[in-house]
């Protein structure tokens, strides 16, 4: 991963001074950091999955599905967003991945419509066992595999933590099982077998993941003006110091489209504590120059946009055409064109005053993309040793999580008393 934070500069939101005071705190938190791994304390041990993954146990559970035309994920959050992210970065397979990560009974139920349960993996992935959105999908999917005189013991793998109810029924079906990585929050285990069983299904490079991954370790220097990741991390974290509380995550790929769904989490759920923490949004280019860059120009000037794009990629030719007005497209190619959207937005941004930051990938390969994940992580914990928060905690979450289990009957729960009380003002 390379990044530019030129148009920082240019748009006037951090100077030079500034960058040569943040690094002094960069140099601060990458201690900490370096201090945590070495320690594989809870959060930081994420670091270290490119040394402690084992691809090849992932390939040996998953032997048993080998052959399937399609596989089903049954996950949510980071359950499922990184695997989603990594088979959707590294292309189309004779394997179709699915994916499962809400309870909305049309969506199930359509999805579910698509597949040959006699040729399908079926993936499900929860630490605890007890996700409710989890496990309620996957009952679905029993009955219907059940219904379709599909035998789901000989279709399906476990990933999950060491014990709990899933733990459990892998063992009493004797089901291929893998085990969630102790101390990694799931928002960043997308290099685990959290995120890379269905990318070994599909046949696509898992070793090559997770040596990205590693080439994004080997890369973390405590400096920012030497570490790709330190550098986007702090100056997210300046920005929001100085009102810019929306982070635009956009990049110009469409196989990175699931990327800012992943980065949308990772931000949000580690870096959203004690009333701070920039908001992340989600945008494709060139798409969304044609929806959401009026706001981000001639709106509220309080946006960071970061511009992905991939600098090797396939090209696309556009014909000739006799129409005078497209004479200047015709021996253009797409990806032409797509390089000019991007350096186009970049600079409509910066003459516009709105910071923005250039973040660059060689391709769309396994390499490339377990270093983008790793080292977005890396730059994610590190903003939240700048802000000083608990990084790799979700109580706003879990509050949530209790009160639907209150509603549901599965305890006393006082945050479900809350849904009872709310307050009512109907139009109708």
């Amino acid at each position: 991963m390379q990044i530019d934070i030129g148009n920082l500069l240019a748009a006037n939101a951090l100077d030079r001074a500034d960058l040569d005071d943040l690094d002094g705190a960069v140099e601060s938190a990458h201690q900490r950091i370096d201090d945590g791994r070495a320690d594989d304390e809870f959060g930081y041990a994420s670091l270290n999955l490119p040394a402690t993954t084992d691809p090849a146990a992932i390939e040996s559970a998953v032997e048993p599905v080998a052959d399937s035309d399609a596989v089903l994920t049954v996950g949510i959050g980071g359950s499922a967003l990184g695997a989603a992210t990594i088979s959707q970065a590294l292309g189309p397979s004779e394997t179709d991945h699915y994916v499962l990560d809400n309870v909305d009974p049309k969506s199930v139920q359509t999805t579910l419509s698509k597949l040959d349960f006699s040729t399908t993996a079926v993936n499900v992935v929860s630490r605890s066992g007890t996700t409710a959105e989890t496990l309620a999908n996957f009952l679905v999917v029993r009955e219907a595999m059940d219904d379709a005189g599909v035998d789901w013991t000989e279709r399906t793998v476990v990933t999950t933590g060491d014990e709990g109810p899933l733990r459990d029924l892998a063992h009493g079906h004797g089901l291929p099982s893998l085990t969630v990585p102790n101390g990694v929050p799931g928002r960043f285990s997308a290099l685990s077998a959290v995120g890379l069983v269905p990318a070994a299904i599909q046949g696509h490079d898992i070793e090559g993941l997770v040596a990205g991954g590693q080439a994004g370790a080997d890369s973390l220097a405590p400096s920012l003006f030497e570490c790709p990741a330190y550098a986007y991390g702090a100056t997210a974290y300046a920005l929001d110091q100085r009102e810019y509380s929306t982070n635009v995550m956009m990049p110009y790929a469409e196989g990175l489209e699931a990327f800012s769904e992943w980065f949308a989490q990772l931000w949000a759920e580690s870096l959203g504590k004690d009333g701070g923490g920039q908001t992340p949004v989600r945008a494709l280019g060139a798409t969304d120059q044609h929806s959401q860059l009026q706001l981000y120009r001639a709106g509220p000037k309080d946006k960071l946009v970061s511009l992905v794009r991939v600098t090797d990629g396939p090209e696309q030719p556009i014909p000739e055409t006799g129409i005078p007005d497209l004479a200047y497209l015709g021996g253009k190619g797409l990806g032409e064109l797509l390089d000019a959207e991007f350096e186009a937005t970049e600079a409509s941004l910066a003459a516009a005053a709105c910071p923005n930051v250039r973040v660059e990938i060689d391709r769309l390969d396994a390499e490339s993309v377990g270093q983008l994940l790793y080292e977005m992580e890396a730059a994610c914990i590190l903003a939240g040793e700048l802000y000083d928060v608990e990084t790799f905690t979700q109580p706003a979450v879990e509050w949530g999580k209790k009160a639907a289990r209150g509603l549901l009957g599965a305890g006393d729960f006082e945050e479900a008393e809350a849904v009872a009380s709310k307050e009512q003002l109907r139009i109708e």
